[in-house]
């Protein structure tokens, strides 16, 4: 079986992005720059090299994320990488690689935080999620571009 997950702690760029799709379902979109440090044993140089991840979230994350974080908050995303392409108005084929995130959550390592919990939903599933444990999949029509 092939499994595609990735996660990834990092700092939020910018404010993260809420709207809300024509099927009524919320679609988030931010950025997460992760930073790697590490010395250089040939010069005893201290290196860094930064990458950044767009990010979406959908659904109740979407909003829980969008009350939640803004930027420069250090979060940790879990969720699976997914290629999308597009093409230019000059015809031009083009790629992009996301997270479509399953979780999204504050880092606790040099910060606190205070949990809220949101009501059930009437289908008895905290969070307004399903009442299966499998992370569910986004309703989006793939016709649709949420961002």
């Amino acid at each position: 079986m092939a499994d595609n997950t990735i996660t990834v702690v990092g700092n939020v760029t910018r404010d993260p992005e809420l709207k809300f799709l024509n099927s009524g379902q919320a679609a988030l979109r931010l950025a997460v720059a992760v930073s790697r440090k590490w010395t250089n044993r040939q010069t005893n140089e201290a290196q860094e090299q930064t990458s950044y991840f767009d990010v979406q979230a959908y659904g109740t994350l979407a909003e829980n994320v969008a009350n939640s974080v803004q930027k420069g908050t250090r979060v940790v995303v879990t969720g699976r990488m997914e290629q999308r392409s597009w093409e230019t108005p000059e015809g031009e084929k083009r790629y992009a690689f996301e997270i479509v995130a399953d979780d999204i959550a504050p880092s606790l390592r040099w910060a606190t935080a205070a949990i809220s919990r949101n009501p059930r939903s009437e289908g008895g599933a905290p969070y307004g999620g399903s009442s299966s444990s499998a992370p569910q999949p986004t309703n989006h029509a793939f016709d649709e571009e949420p961002f």
